[in-house]
């Protein structure tokens, strides 16, 4: 049952997977939406400009209808009057063509945004599997689509017979009319039925924008599996990014043995931990750890150090303090400023020993640590005591 579930799509689509979706050009789409604005619009654009082209029309009539015998006579120059006609009548009906052109581009944005993608393109032979095209046929979203066709031609023939029988007394006596105003009255009344029948499919859209916007986070939603699959591939394969995290300890572990030998000094615990310290004389910042490690990688530092003659010096308490309360390149805690310097001081003051000869300084073996620093204390501190009788 739990595998079952798994393999359910009941989980909505991660920003990925929509994203994968509109790169291969799949967004939400509604052609009744976008008819319904297209058709508001060229009747919108009718109405503000009607005027303008019934005059266009009208003076298009009477110089195609008016034309030299000699036309009538030469085919060339019929051709020519032709043209001319079709050319004016362009430039006439360019304004509301050109607000067409908008339309039609802003439309889409209206939902699901513009979108382009070169995946869309790309030709799809599965889609000319014959079995697949019948099994679409009685999908449920071709189910939906039949509703929606029965619904706009009922409502659009209701709309229809509601304007004509509210109108009927003035088509009747169009044929008693004037032909100028016969004209304007035929221009108003059909103008008047078309925005009723589009004012009707302002309501099939406003139907079908929310089921495809439904249709299309139900087709995109994921299956629980899918969803750890992609959390994978977003993160990465843990045993590749266990070998890159291996690959980074080795190479900063490197890095930290190649400043060894530029320590001042290694303090030890004497076997368990080894802290190596360096100081700039010329700096104005605290000495810095420039390496540390336990157990094995404690030998490691103090075998190098003894390769290149760096001090070595067994302050157990010191070394437990620096390894717990620093990282790599930190300068020292402040509280352990007193106890650095002392070590430092031997340091320095045994290389000019060397040098110059004298008084032999005294190792320090004992320096100020204070209790809460040192983690041995401090885990001793919080056992429980013991109960004597």
């Amino acid at each position: 049952m739990a595998e079952d579930s798994d393999l359910e799509k009941t989980e909505q689509a991660t920003p990925k997977r929509i994203s994968k979706a509109r790169e291969e050009g799949d967004v939400p789409r509604s052609r009744e939406l976008i008819t319904c604005v297209m058709l508001l619009s060229a009747g919108l654009g009718l109405l503000a400009m009607g005027s303008t082209f019934s005059s266009a029309l009208k003076q298009n009539l009477i110089s195609g209808l008016q034309f030299e015998r000699a036309a009538a006579f030469d085919p060339t120059l019929l051709l020519m009057k032709i043209s001319d006609a079709i050319y004016a009548l362009l430039i006439d009906f360019a304004p509301l063509a050109l607000l067409l052109f908008v339309v039609a581009i802003a439309a889409p944005a209206l939902i699901g945004g513009w979108n382009v993608s070169e995946k869309a393109f790309i030709p799809q032979f599965g889609r000319m599997n014959p079995i697949k095209g019948i099994s679409n046929m009685f999908s449920k979203n071709s189910l939906v689509e039949l509703v929606k066709a029965i619904a706009k031609t009922l409502l659009v023939g209701v709309v229809s017979c509601i304007v004509v029988s509210n109108d009927i007394g003035a088509i009747l006596q169009l044929s008693l009319q004037p032909l100028h105003t016969g004209i304007s009255q035929v221009n108003d009344l059909m103008l008047k039925g078309f925005l009723f029948i589009v004012g009707a499919l302002v309501i099939i859209a406003a139907i079908d924008v929310p089921y495809q916007l439904k249709h299309y986070a139900d087709k995109l939603k994921m299956t629980k599996e899918e969803i750890k699959q992609e959390s994978k591939e977003s993160e990465g394969n843990p045993q590749i990014k266990a070998r890159i995290r291996q690959q980074q300890r080795e190479i900063a572990r490197r890095r930290m043995m190649s400043e060894i030998p530029k320590a001042d000094v290694v303090i030890t615990n004497p076997t368990h931990y080894a802290v190596a310290i360096k100081y700039k004389e010329d700096g104005f910042g605290a000495p810095r750890v420039v390496a540390k490690g336990a157990d094995v990688m404690a030998l490691k530092i103090r075998e190098i150090a003894g390769e290149h003659n760096i001090p070595t010096l067994e302050i157990p308490k010191l070394a437990r303090a620096l390894f717990a309360h620093t990282e790599l390149g930190d300068e020292i805690p402040q509280a352990l400023y007193s106890a650095v310097a002392e070590v430092l001081a031997y340091v320095f003051q045994m290389r000019i020993f060397k040098k110059q000869g004298g008084f032999r300084p005294v190792v320090p073996e004992t320096v100020p640590v204070p209790d809460e620093l040192d983690p041995h204390i401090v885990e001793a501190n919080q056992l429980p005591k013991a109960i004597t009788p």
